[in-house]
């Protein structure tokens, strides 16, 4: 288990070594990702597993969990969300090569060179972990915003809810 990242290696001598990495990054060394955050103070945990399966497809397991700070896309402040990443990516040649995969395997094109860079792996990882739409599950949207009080909201019937007339015409 090596604890230092390599900036660049040869995928398929790692496979074929089983090598593992494990350490952190800081987020901010993360080019990519840190434009889709709200901060990037932080580190990311990693761990990096080269090898080869029972059915003899080349892969690396990437887990990785970080503290990434968002914009919330209903309030437009910044939040914290945890982000767990566990998945397996099949080291392939050619694109005509992911058919071949098992199912719970993502693709990972290697360059022709066999080099890749660890930590853009990484991020690929966490940046596809973002939510599309990031909001913050303990936010919700200001009176001023939604146009009604909570003294309304406990009544049976509003007289401008829409579908008042509808109630009234089911009965």
């Amino acid at each position: 288990m090596s604890v230092t990242l390599p900036e660049s290696l040869d995928a398929w001598r790692v496979v074929s070594a089983r090598r593992s990495f494990e350490g952190t990054l800081p987020i901010a060394t993360l080019s990519r990702l840190s434009e889709a955050l709200a901060g990037t103070d932080g580190l990311v945990q990693f761990e990096l597993d080269f090898g080869r399966d029972s059915l003899g497809t080349d892969y690396v397991a990437v887990r990785a969990q970080a503290r990434l700070t968002l914009t919330c896309q209903r309030t437009l402040e910044p939040f914290v969300l945890p982000v767990v990443v566990d998945t397996r990516l099949g080291l392939i040649r050619h694109e005509r090569d992911e058919a071949g995969l098992p199912p719970d395997y993502e693709a990972l094109l290697v360059p022709e060179d066999g080099r890749l860079n660890p930590a853009d792996v990484i991020e690929d990882e966490l940046l596809l972990a973002l939510p599309l739409v990031p909001v913050n599950p303990d936010s919700s949207l200001p009176d001023e915003v939604t146009g009604h009080d909570a003294e309304e909201d406990s009544g049976e019937g509003h007289a401008g809810n829409p579908f008042a007339v509808l109630r009234e015409l089911k009965k």
